[in-house]
Protein backbone atom coordinates (compact mmCIF):
# COMPACT_ATOMS: atom_id res chain seq x y z
CA UNK A 1 0.00 0.00 0.00
CA UNK A 2 1.11 3.54 -0.75
CA UNK A 3 1.36 5.24 2.64
CA UNK A 4 1.54 9.04 2.61
CA UNK A 5 0.88 9.93 6.28
CA UNK A 6 0.08 13.62 5.83
CA UNK A 7 -1.36 14.05 9.33
CA UNK A 8 1.87 12.73 10.84
CA UNK A 9 3.60 15.62 9.09
CA UNK A 10 1.78 18.13 11.29
CA UNK A 11 3.45 19.43 14.49
CA UNK A 12 3.50 16.97 17.38
CA UNK A 13 1.01 19.08 19.35
CA UNK A 14 -1.60 17.33 17.18
CA UNK A 15 -0.86 13.76 18.32
CA UNK A 16 1.27 11.28 20.23
CA UNK A 17 3.20 8.62 18.34
CA UNK A 18 2.95 5.06 19.69
CA UNK A 19 2.38 1.46 18.63
CA UNK A 20 -0.62 -0.75 19.31
CA UNK A 21 -0.49 -3.02 22.35
CA UNK A 22 -0.46 -6.67 21.15
CA UNK A 23 -3.40 -9.02 21.60
CA UNK A 24 -3.05 -12.67 22.57
CA UNK A 25 -3.85 -15.41 20.05
CA UNK A 26 -5.56 -13.20 17.44
CA UNK A 27 -7.88 -14.50 14.70
CA UNK A 28 -9.69 -12.77 11.90
CA UNK A 29 -13.45 -12.56 12.45
CA UNK A 30 -14.58 -10.78 9.31
CA UNK A 31 -13.18 -9.01 6.25
CA UNK A 32 -15.11 -6.73 3.91
CA UNK A 33 -14.00 -7.34 0.33
CA UNK A 34 -15.88 -4.19 -0.66
CA UNK A 35 -13.90 -2.04 1.78
CA UNK A 36 -10.65 -3.79 0.86
CA UNK A 37 -11.14 -2.78 -2.77
CA UNK A 38 -10.91 0.88 -1.70
CA UNK A 39 -7.25 0.15 -0.89
CA UNK A 40 -6.75 -1.92 -4.07
CA UNK A 41 -6.58 -5.07 -1.93
CA UNK A 42 -8.07 -8.47 -2.76
CA UNK A 43 -9.31 -11.00 -0.23
CA UNK A 44 -6.76 -13.81 -0.13
CA UNK A 45 -5.03 -15.86 2.60
CA UNK A 46 -1.89 -13.69 2.65
CA UNK A 47 -3.94 -10.52 3.17
CA UNK A 48 -5.94 -12.16 5.96
CA UNK A 49 -2.72 -13.22 7.72
CA UNK A 50 -1.24 -9.74 7.33
CA UNK A 51 -4.35 -8.00 8.67
CA UNK A 52 -4.57 -10.39 11.61
CA UNK A 53 -0.99 -9.59 12.59
CA UNK A 54 -1.22 -5.81 12.11
CA UNK A 55 -4.67 -5.36 13.63
CA UNK A 56 -3.70 -7.36 16.71
CA UNK A 57 -0.68 -5.16 17.32
CA UNK A 58 1.72 -8.02 16.66
CA UNK A 59 3.12 -6.37 13.52
CA UNK A 60 3.16 -2.98 11.82
CA UNK A 61 3.32 -1.89 8.21
CA UNK A 62 6.84 -0.62 7.56
CA UNK A 63 5.76 2.74 6.14
CA UNK A 64 2.90 3.33 8.56
CA UNK A 65 3.29 5.95 11.32
CA UNK A 66 0.82 5.06 14.10
CA UNK A 67 -0.36 7.92 16.29
CA UNK A 68 -3.12 8.88 18.70
CA UNK A 69 -4.85 12.15 17.78
CA UNK A 70 -5.67 14.80 20.39
CA UNK A 71 -9.04 16.59 20.40
CA UNK A 72 -11.75 17.72 22.81
CA UNK A 73 -15.52 18.07 22.50
CA UNK A 74 -18.93 18.54 24.02
CA UNK A 75 -20.26 15.30 25.51
CA UNK A 76 -23.98 15.31 26.28
CA UNK A 77 -23.84 19.11 26.07
CA UNK A 78 -20.93 19.55 28.50
CA UNK A 79 -17.48 20.59 27.28
CA UNK A 80 -14.68 18.11 28.02
CA UNK A 81 -11.34 19.92 27.56
CA UNK A 82 -9.25 16.95 26.45
CA UNK A 83 -10.39 13.69 24.93
CA UNK A 84 -8.35 12.28 22.07
CA UNK A 85 -7.90 8.75 20.76
CA UNK A 86 -8.28 6.87 24.01
CA UNK A 87 -8.57 3.42 22.48
CA UNK A 88 -7.57 3.84 18.87
CA UNK A 89 -4.64 4.73 16.63
CA UNK A 90 -4.42 6.31 13.23
CA UNK A 91 -2.09 3.71 11.71
CA UNK A 92 -1.45 5.77 8.61
CA UNK A 93 -2.92 7.13 5.40
CA UNK A 94 -3.01 5.34 2.08
CA UNK A 95 -3.56 6.66 -1.42
CA UNK A 96 -5.15 4.18 -3.83
CA UNK A 97 -4.74 3.87 -7.60
CA UNK A 98 -7.61 6.33 -8.14
CA UNK A 99 -5.82 8.98 -6.11
CA UNK A 100 -8.21 8.72 -3.13
CA UNK A 101 -6.75 9.13 0.36
CA UNK A 102 -7.96 6.79 3.11
CA UNK A 103 -7.19 6.90 6.82
CA UNK A 104 -6.56 3.51 8.45
CA UNK A 105 -7.64 3.69 12.08
CA UNK A 106 -7.35 0.78 14.51
CA UNK A 107 -10.08 0.79 17.17
CA UNK A 108 -9.21 -1.11 20.37
CA UNK A 109 -5.44 -0.68 19.98
CA UNK A 110 -4.69 -0.29 23.70
CA UNK A 111 -3.91 2.53 26.12
CA UNK A 112 -2.83 5.95 24.89
CA UNK A 113 -2.08 9.22 26.74
CA UNK A 114 -5.77 10.07 26.18
CA UNK A 115 -7.27 6.91 27.67
CA UNK A 116 -7.97 8.63 31.00
CA UNK A 117 -9.29 5.79 33.21
CA UNK A 118 -10.02 3.38 30.35
CA UNK A 119 -8.11 0.30 29.25
CA UNK A 120 -7.88 1.37 25.61
CA UNK A 121 -9.55 -1.83 24.45
CA UNK A 122 -12.64 -2.69 22.45
CA UNK A 123 -14.71 -5.85 22.82
CA UNK A 124 -16.00 -8.24 20.19
CA UNK A 125 -19.65 -7.17 20.40
CA UNK A 126 -18.87 -3.48 19.75
CA UNK A 127 -16.51 -4.30 16.88
CA UNK A 128 -19.04 -6.60 15.22
CA UNK A 129 -21.78 -3.97 15.57
CA UNK A 130 -19.64 -1.26 13.96
CA UNK A 131 -18.43 -3.60 11.22
CA UNK A 132 -21.96 -4.59 10.26
CA UNK A 133 -23.49 -1.13 10.55
CA UNK A 134 -20.84 0.91 8.76
CA UNK A 135 -20.99 -1.47 5.81
CA UNK A 136 -24.80 -1.54 5.96
CA UNK A 137 -24.95 2.27 5.92
CA UNK A 138 -22.64 2.45 2.93
CA UNK A 139 -24.89 0.14 0.95
CA UNK A 140 -27.90 2.23 1.96
CA UNK A 141 -25.99 5.08 0.22
CA UNK A 142 -25.57 7.01 3.48
CA UNK A 143 -22.19 8.75 4.01
CA UNK A 144 -20.18 6.71 6.47
CA UNK A 145 -16.79 5.47 7.53
CA UNK A 146 -16.07 1.94 6.35
CA UNK A 147 -14.96 -1.18 8.22
CA UNK A 148 -12.22 -3.29 6.68
CA UNK A 149 -11.99 -6.10 9.23
CA UNK A 150 -12.49 -7.33 12.79
CA UNK A 151 -9.93 -9.31 14.79
CA UNK A 152 -10.71 -11.16 18.04
CA UNK A 153 -8.32 -12.56 20.63
CA UNK A 154 -7.88 -14.32 23.97
CA UNK A 155 -6.92 -11.07 25.71
CA UNK A 156 -9.42 -10.55 28.54
CA UNK A 157 -11.24 -7.22 28.71
CA UNK A 158 -13.48 -6.37 31.63
CA UNK A 159 -16.77 -4.56 31.18
CA UNK A 160 -19.86 -5.84 33.02
CA UNK A 161 -18.27 -9.27 32.56
CA UNK A 162 -15.04 -10.59 31.07
CA UNK A 163 -15.09 -10.28 27.28
CA UNK A 164 -12.72 -10.91 24.38
CA UNK A 165 -10.42 -8.04 23.48
CA UNK A 166 -10.92 -7.20 19.80
CA UNK A 167 -10.04 -4.59 17.20
CA UNK A 168 -11.71 -3.05 14.18
CA UNK A 169 -9.80 -1.47 11.30
CA UNK A 170 -11.79 1.54 10.13
CA UNK A 171 -11.37 3.43 6.86
CA UNK A 172 -12.35 7.08 6.51
CA UNK A 173 -11.62 10.00 4.22
CA UNK A 174 -10.38 11.71 7.38
CA UNK A 175 -10.63 11.20 11.13
CA UNK A 176 -10.75 14.92 11.85
CA UNK A 177 -13.73 15.77 14.04
CA UNK A 178 -15.46 18.92 15.21
CA UNK A 179 -13.63 18.32 18.49
CA UNK A 180 -10.23 18.83 16.88
CA UNK A 181 -11.09 22.47 16.18
CA UNK A 182 -12.59 22.93 19.64
CA UNK A 183 -9.40 21.69 21.29
CA UNK A 184 -7.07 24.18 19.62
CA UNK A 185 -9.53 27.06 19.85
CA UNK A 186 -10.41 26.65 23.53
CA UNK A 187 -6.75 26.16 24.52
CA UNK A 188 -5.96 29.37 22.62
CA UNK A 189 -3.51 27.61 20.29
CA UNK A 190 -4.64 29.82 17.44
CA UNK A 191 -1.68 29.13 15.15
CA UNK A 192 -2.46 25.42 15.45
CA UNK A 193 -6.15 26.11 14.80
CA UNK A 194 -5.22 27.86 11.55
CA UNK A 195 -2.79 25.06 10.66
CA UNK A 196 -5.50 22.45 11.25
CA UNK A 197 -8.09 24.35 9.21
CA UNK A 198 -5.70 24.94 6.31
CA UNK A 199 -4.70 21.27 6.40
CA UNK A 200 -8.34 20.15 6.39
CA UNK A 201 -9.20 22.42 3.47
CA UNK A 202 -6.17 21.21 1.51
CA UNK A 203 -6.92 17.52 1.97
CA UNK A 204 -10.72 17.42 2.24
CA UNK A 205 -11.96 20.59 0.50
CA UNK A 206 -9.20 21.31 -2.04
CA UNK A 207 -11.57 23.23 -4.34
CA UNK A 208 -11.62 25.99 -1.70
CA UNK A 209 -7.85 26.51 -1.57
CA UNK A 210 -7.79 29.57 -3.79
CA UNK A 211 -10.96 31.18 -2.41
CA UNK A 212 -10.44 34.47 -0.62
CA UNK A 213 -13.15 33.63 1.94
CA UNK A 214 -12.20 29.97 2.18
CA UNK A 215 -12.88 29.74 5.94
CA UNK A 216 -16.47 30.88 5.51
CA UNK A 217 -16.96 28.55 2.56
CA UNK A 218 -15.37 25.71 4.51
CA UNK A 219 -17.76 26.23 7.42
CA UNK A 220 -20.69 26.47 5.00
CA UNK A 221 -19.78 23.16 3.31
CA UNK A 222 -19.38 21.38 6.64
CA UNK A 223 -22.89 22.54 7.57
CA UNK A 224 -24.27 21.33 4.24
CA UNK A 225 -22.64 17.92 4.60
CA UNK A 226 -23.84 17.57 8.18
CA UNK A 227 -27.40 18.58 7.27
CA UNK A 228 -27.46 16.08 4.40
CA UNK A 229 -26.11 13.30 6.64
CA UNK A 230 -28.75 13.79 9.32
CA UNK A 231 -31.49 13.99 6.69
CA UNK A 232 -30.30 10.58 5.47
CA UNK A 233 -30.45 9.20 9.00
CA UNK A 234 -33.97 10.50 9.54
CA UNK A 235 -35.20 9.10 6.23
CA UNK A 236 -34.20 5.51 7.08
CA UNK A 237 -35.10 5.65 10.78
CA UNK A 238 -31.50 5.54 12.05
CA UNK A 239 -30.51 6.94 15.45
CA UNK A 240 -26.82 7.53 16.13
CA UNK A 241 -27.13 7.53 19.91
CA UNK A 242 -24.13 9.69 20.88
CA UNK A 243 -23.95 12.85 18.77
CA UNK A 244 -21.19 14.43 20.84
CA UNK A 245 -19.05 16.92 18.91
CA UNK A 246 -16.08 14.54 19.13
CA UNK A 247 -18.22 12.04 17.19
CA UNK A 248 -18.99 14.48 14.35
CA UNK A 249 -16.91 14.02 11.20
CA UNK A 250 -15.75 17.22 9.52
CA UNK A 251 -16.63 15.68 6.12
CA UNK A 252 -20.17 14.66 7.08
CA UNK A 253 -19.78 10.90 7.45
CA UNK A 254 -21.50 8.68 10.01
CA UNK A 255 -18.75 8.34 12.57
CA UNK A 256 -18.02 6.36 15.76
CA UNK A 257 -20.74 3.72 15.92
CA UNK A 258 -21.69 2.95 19.50
CA UNK A 259 -25.25 2.62 20.82
CA UNK A 260 -26.89 3.17 17.43
CA UNK A 261 -30.22 1.72 16.39
CA UNK A 262 -32.60 1.43 13.46
CA UNK A 263 -36.18 1.95 14.56
CA UNK A 264 -38.46 -1.07 14.44
CA UNK A 265 -41.87 0.32 15.45
CA UNK A 266 -42.03 3.99 14.54
CA UNK A 267 -41.46 6.26 17.52
CA UNK A 268 -40.56 9.87 16.78
CA UNK A 269 -38.90 10.11 20.21
CA UNK A 270 -37.04 6.79 19.94
CA UNK A 271 -33.97 6.61 22.23
CA UNK A 272 -31.51 3.94 21.17
CA UNK A 273 -28.90 4.65 23.86
CA UNK A 274 -29.76 3.14 27.23
CA UNK A 275 -27.27 5.57 28.81
CA UNK A 276 -29.12 8.62 27.43
CA UNK A 277 -31.43 9.08 30.41
CA UNK A 278 -32.58 12.57 29.38
CA UNK A 279 -33.20 11.71 25.72
CA UNK A 280 -30.76 14.33 24.47
CA UNK A 281 -29.94 12.19 21.44
CA UNK A 282 -33.42 10.83 20.74
CA UNK A 283 -34.32 10.30 17.08
CA UNK A 284 -36.51 13.42 17.07
CA UNK A 285 -33.65 15.54 18.41
CA UNK A 286 -31.01 14.68 15.81
CA UNK A 287 -31.62 17.62 13.42
CA UNK A 288 -31.54 20.13 16.30
CA UNK A 289 -28.44 18.52 17.80
CA UNK A 290 -26.76 18.68 14.38
CA UNK A 291 -27.46 22.42 14.33
CA UNK A 292 -26.21 22.80 17.93
CA UNK A 293 -23.01 20.89 17.15
CA UNK A 294 -22.37 23.05 14.09
CA UNK A 295 -22.77 26.03 16.38
CA UNK A 296 -19.99 24.67 18.60
CA UNK A 297 -17.80 24.26 15.52
CA UNK A 298 -18.61 27.84 14.53
CA UNK A 299 -17.58 29.08 17.97
CA UNK A 300 -14.28 27.21 17.63
CA UNK A 301 -13.64 28.78 14.21
CA UNK A 302 -14.48 32.29 15.45
CA UNK A 303 -10.81 33.44 15.63
CA UNK A 304 -10.44 32.70 11.91
CA UNK A 305 -13.42 35.01 11.27
CA UNK A 306 -11.69 37.89 13.09
CA UNK A 307 -14.08 37.17 15.98
CA UNK A 308 -17.01 38.23 13.80
CA UNK A 309 -19.80 36.30 15.52
CA UNK A 310 -22.39 37.72 13.13
CA UNK A 311 -20.62 36.12 10.15
CA UNK A 312 -20.64 32.77 11.95
CA UNK A 313 -24.33 33.07 12.84
CA UNK A 314 -25.32 34.14 9.31
CA UNK A 315 -23.73 30.99 7.94
CA UNK A 316 -25.11 28.82 10.73
CA UNK A 317 -28.63 30.09 10.05
CA UNK A 318 -28.55 28.25 6.72
CA UNK A 319 -28.51 24.85 8.45
CA UNK A 320 -32.26 24.41 9.12
CA UNK A 321 -33.19 25.25 5.53
CA UNK A 322 -30.53 22.93 4.15
CA UNK A 323 -31.67 20.08 6.39
CA UNK A 324 -35.34 20.60 5.49
CA UNK A 325 -34.56 20.68 1.78
CA UNK A 326 -32.53 17.45 1.90
CA UNK A 327 -35.05 15.66 4.11
CA UNK A 328 -38.05 16.65 1.97
CA UNK A 329 -36.28 15.48 -1.16
CA UNK A 330 -35.43 12.10 0.38
CA UNK A 331 -38.95 11.58 1.69
CA UNK A 332 -40.45 12.48 -1.70
CA UNK A 333 -38.31 9.73 -3.18
CA UNK A 334 -39.46 7.26 -0.53
CA UNK A 335 -43.09 8.17 -1.33
CA UNK A 336 -42.55 7.90 -5.07
CA UNK A 337 -43.45 11.56 -5.65
CA UNK A 338 -41.44 12.21 -8.76
CA UNK A 339 -43.01 15.61 -9.50
CA UNK A 340 -42.64 17.96 -6.49
CA UNK A 341 -45.53 20.02 -5.11
CA UNK A 342 -45.44 22.78 -2.50
CA UNK A 343 -47.81 20.86 -0.24
CA UNK A 344 -45.55 17.81 -0.01
CA UNK A 345 -43.89 18.83 3.30
CA UNK A 346 -47.33 18.94 4.92
CA UNK A 347 -48.16 15.49 3.52
CA UNK A 348 -44.89 14.22 5.03
CA UNK A 349 -45.65 15.78 8.43
CA UNK A 350 -49.08 14.19 8.45
CA UNK A 351 -47.53 10.84 7.54
CA UNK A 352 -45.16 11.05 10.51
CA UNK A 353 -48.07 11.89 12.79
CA UNK A 354 -50.03 8.92 11.44
CA UNK A 355 -47.04 6.61 11.88
CA UNK A 356 -46.60 7.83 15.46
CA UNK A 357 -50.24 7.03 16.19
CA UNK A 358 -50.12 3.71 14.39
CA UNK A 359 -46.75 2.54 15.71
CA UNK A 360 -46.17 0.16 12.82
CA UNK A 361 -42.76 -0.98 11.64
CA UNK A 362 -41.08 1.95 9.86
CA UNK A 363 -39.02 -0.03 7.33
CA UNK A 364 -41.75 -2.56 6.55
CA UNK A 365 -44.29 0.24 6.08
CA UNK A 366 -42.31 1.97 3.37
CA UNK A 367 -41.40 -1.28 1.66
CA UNK A 368 -45.08 -2.30 1.55
CA UNK A 369 -46.04 1.20 0.39
CA UNK A 370 -44.01 0.57 -2.75
CA UNK A 371 -46.77 -1.80 -3.94
CA UNK A 372 -49.65 0.49 -2.98
CA UNK A 373 -52.27 1.04 -5.68
CA UNK A 374 -55.18 3.40 -5.03
CA UNK A 375 -58.54 1.63 -5.02
CA UNK A 376 -57.03 -1.86 -4.55
CA UNK A 377 -57.14 -4.01 -1.41
CA UNK A 378 -53.40 -3.45 -0.62
CA UNK A 379 -53.43 -6.44 1.69
CA UNK A 380 -49.69 -6.41 2.33
CA UNK A 381 -49.69 -2.78 3.44
CA UNK A 382 -52.76 -3.18 5.64
CA UNK A 383 -51.14 -6.15 7.35
CA UNK A 384 -48.12 -4.01 8.23
CA UNK A 385 -50.30 -1.16 9.46
CA UNK A 386 -52.54 -3.49 11.40
CA UNK A 387 -55.90 -2.47 9.99
CA UNK A 388 -57.39 0.88 9.09
CA UNK A 389 -55.29 3.10 11.37
CA UNK A 390 -53.92 5.13 8.47
CA UNK A 391 -56.97 5.26 6.21
CA UNK A 392 -57.14 9.06 6.29
CA UNK A 393 -53.55 9.57 5.26
CA UNK A 394 -53.73 6.89 2.56
CA UNK A 395 -56.69 8.73 1.03
CA UNK A 396 -54.62 11.91 0.89
CA UNK A 397 -51.74 9.94 -0.63
CA UNK A 398 -54.07 8.44 -3.26
CA UNK A 399 -55.18 11.92 -4.31
CA UNK A 400 -51.57 13.08 -4.44
CA UNK A 401 -50.59 10.15 -6.67
CA UNK A 402 -53.23 11.13 -9.21
CA UNK A 403 -51.27 14.35 -9.81
CA UNK A 404 -47.96 12.53 -9.95
CA UNK A 405 -48.30 11.73 -13.69
CA UNK A 406 -46.30 8.53 -13.20
CA UNK A 407 -47.78 5.06 -13.66
CA UNK A 408 -47.88 2.69 -10.68
CA UNK A 409 -45.37 0.25 -12.18
CA UNK A 410 -42.68 2.85 -12.67
CA UNK A 411 -43.37 4.39 -9.26
CA UNK A 412 -43.11 0.99 -7.58
CA UNK A 413 -39.78 0.27 -9.28
CA UNK A 414 -38.38 3.64 -8.27
CA UNK A 415 -39.56 3.34 -4.67
CA UNK A 416 -37.92 -0.05 -4.23
CA UNK A 417 -34.54 1.49 -5.07
CA UNK A 418 -34.73 3.82 -2.05
CA UNK A 419 -36.86 1.89 0.48
CA UNK A 420 -34.74 -0.99 1.81
CA UNK A 421 -36.20 -4.37 2.56
CA UNK A 422 -33.33 -5.20 4.92
CA UNK A 423 -31.78 -3.12 7.70
CA UNK A 424 -29.47 -3.98 10.58
CA UNK A 425 -32.03 -4.54 13.30
CA UNK A 426 -30.60 -4.79 16.80
CA UNK A 427 -31.69 -8.37 17.27
CA UNK A 428 -29.99 -9.45 14.03
CA UNK A 429 -26.74 -7.87 15.19
CA UNK A 430 -27.17 -9.53 18.58
CA UNK A 431 -27.60 -12.96 17.01
CA UNK A 432 -24.44 -12.49 14.96
CA UNK A 433 -22.56 -11.36 18.07
CA UNK A 434 -23.69 -14.36 20.12
CA UNK A 435 -22.54 -16.74 17.39
CA UNK A 436 -19.22 -14.91 17.08
CA UNK A 437 -18.60 -15.08 20.83
CA UNK A 438 -18.86 -18.88 20.46
CA UNK A 439 -16.31 -18.83 17.65
CA UNK A 440 -18.85 -19.11 14.82
CA UNK A 441 -18.45 -16.16 12.42
CA UNK A 442 -20.75 -17.52 9.70
CA UNK A 443 -23.78 -15.50 10.84
CA UNK A 444 -21.85 -12.27 10.22
CA UNK A 445 -21.26 -13.32 6.63
CA UNK A 446 -24.87 -14.40 6.13
CA UNK A 447 -26.12 -11.10 7.46
CA UNK A 448 -23.72 -9.19 5.21
CA UNK A 449 -25.33 -10.90 2.21
CA UNK A 450 -28.51 -8.87 2.68
CA UNK A 451 -26.89 -5.74 4.12
CA UNK A 452 -24.74 -5.35 1.00
CA UNK A 453 -27.84 -5.44 -1.25
CA UNK A 454 -30.59 -4.14 1.05
CA UNK A 455 -32.99 -3.08 -1.71
CA UNK A 456 -33.04 -6.48 -3.41
CA UNK A 457 -35.24 -9.49 -2.80
CA UNK A 458 -33.48 -12.39 -1.07
CA UNK A 459 -35.87 -15.36 -0.98
CA UNK A 460 -33.42 -17.44 1.08
CA UNK A 461 -33.15 -14.72 3.73
CA UNK A 462 -36.78 -13.66 4.16
CA UNK A 463 -36.53 -14.11 7.92
CA UNK A 464 -34.11 -11.16 8.08
CA UNK A 465 -36.90 -8.88 6.80
CA UNK A 466 -39.48 -9.93 9.38
CA UNK A 467 -40.49 -7.84 12.42
CA UNK A 468 -38.30 -8.45 15.46
CA UNK A 469 -39.30 -11.25 17.85
CA UNK A 470 -40.75 -10.38 21.26
CA UNK A 471 -37.49 -11.07 23.08
CA UNK A 472 -35.77 -8.33 21.05
CA UNK A 473 -37.65 -5.61 22.95
CA UNK A 474 -35.50 -6.41 25.97
CA UNK A 475 -32.21 -5.62 24.23
CA UNK A 476 -30.38 -2.64 25.72
CA UNK A 477 -27.52 -0.87 24.00
CA UNK A 478 -25.45 1.68 25.94
CA UNK A 479 -22.30 3.74 25.57
CA UNK A 480 -20.27 0.68 26.66
CA UNK A 481 -21.53 -1.10 23.54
Amino acid sequence: MNFINTFAGLPETFYTRLLATPLINPRLVALSASAASLLDLKDKPSLRDELTAVCSGNANWISAEPLAMVYSGHQFGVYNPQLGDGRGLLLGEVRNACGEKWDLHLKGAGKTPYSRFGDGRAVLRSCVREYLCSEAMHHLTIPTTRALCVVASDTPVYRETEEAGSTLLRLAKTHIRFGHFEYFSYTNQLDSLKTLTDYTIKHCFPHLLQAGDRYRLFFKEVLEKTARLIACWQSVGFAHGVMNTDNMSIVGETFDYGPFGFMDKFDWHYICNHSDHQGRYAFSQQPDIGYWNCGRLGSALLPLFNNNAEAIQTTLDQFPGSYSSYYTRLMRQKLGLLIPEDEDPELIRELLAALQKCGCDYTLFFRALCDFVAGKDNEKLLKVIGGSAMTGWLQQYSQRLKRNLVDDTRRCQQMKTVNPKFILRNYLAQQAIEHAEQGDFSEINRLMTVLETPFDEHPDYESYAEPPPLWASGLKVSCSS
